[in-house]
């Protein structure tokens, strides 16, 4: 159409750009209110709490505190395993769960830093059994000059386990480096010469009879099949890297969820996790230390 021919029928086409405004301007609302909505998230009194898959102790406590502690308080507990951590956190962070009490908070701020997630660490809840294991050796003063050590290939917990060593005597780490977080470029004095390798925390109880030692949860190698036998160090589990009850930051004053903390600080939970004969909880998921 010429310039001509468009200044002749102008008028005629007003309707036409008033109407693809007005669509615009509608669209806009709605995504705007749709936005509102998101924001908005309400729960009802039946909670969808995620757990670890691998550790099928942590469904337990949810299956526990959902049977014997949520009815007290109104709610109504669903366990949920979903595989992948990071999608864990965002159903969370987005308010499609509840909850998730599958990580300690430094695995949680790895997660937000590296995701930009809304999310709070409420409450600690249970605590992981940690140790160290070896087919070679029956005591951690056993492991030879210049052994082989496996430690987690992920920051937070491999921070866990290289404190773990600090504490005992047997590195020295980087003293401006938070321990926590220590990574094995941190390590500074390693006096007995150790050679570490890294690996996934699931894969480590078939590594066990290739190398000297591993670090790791016991509930990792009880579901590889390790004896107990084999852990020639547990260490009291720090506080530092309880469990937490993880929630979405914007919902932390919805009335359901506000019972959900009060569910999982019920003292009941921890004199279960003190008591229980559960062969997927005893000695795997341990109650929260004072320190």
């Amino acid at each position: 159409m010429s310039q001509h021919q468009f200044e002749i029928r102008k008028k005629k086409k007003w309707p036409g750009v008033v109407a693809v405004v007005v669509v615009i301007v509608v669209a806009g609302v709605a995504w705007h209110l749709l936005a509102k909505k998101s924001d908005a998230v309400t729960f009802t009194d039946t909670l969808k709490v995620h757990f670890e898959p691998a550790m099928a102790g942590e469904e337990r406590i949810i299956q526990y505190v959902g049977q014997h502690i949520a009815p007290d308080y109104g709610i109504k507990l669903e366990a949920v395993g979903l595989q992948d951590p990071v999608q864990a956190d965002r159903t969370v962070a987005d308010g499609q769960y509840a909850a998730t009490v599958y990580q300690h908070q430094w695995w949680l701020k790895q997660v937000v830093d590296a995701n930009k997630f809304a999310l709070t660490p409420a409450l600690p809840i249970f605590q992981w059994a940690f140790g160290i294991y070896s087919d070679r050796y029956t005591s951690i003063k056993d492991l030879p000059e210049g052994a082989e050590i496996v430690v987690p290939n992920d920051g937070a917990n491999q921070g866990q386990a290289l404190w773990l060593l600090q504490r005992i005597g047997l590195i020295g780490l980087d003293p401006t480096v938070e321990p926590r977080m220590a990574q094995l470029k941190d390590i500074k004095t390693n006096p007995h010469n150790f050679k570490f390798k890294e690996l996934d925390l699931l894969t480590m109880p078939r590594a066990l009879n290739s190398v000297d030692a591993a670090i790791g949860y016991v509930s990792q190698f009880d579901a590889g099949k390790v004896p107990r036998e084999k852990g020639i160090l547990f260490p009291p589990a720090p506080k530092t890297f309880a469990s937490q009850l993880v929630i979405g930051t914007p919902y932390l004053d919805d009335e359901n969820i506000v019972k959900l903390k009060k569910a999982f600080a019920d003292p009941r939970l921890q004199q279960w996790l003190k008591e229980t004969n559960d062969p997927l909880v005893k000695g795997v998921l341990v109650p929260v230390s004072a320190e």
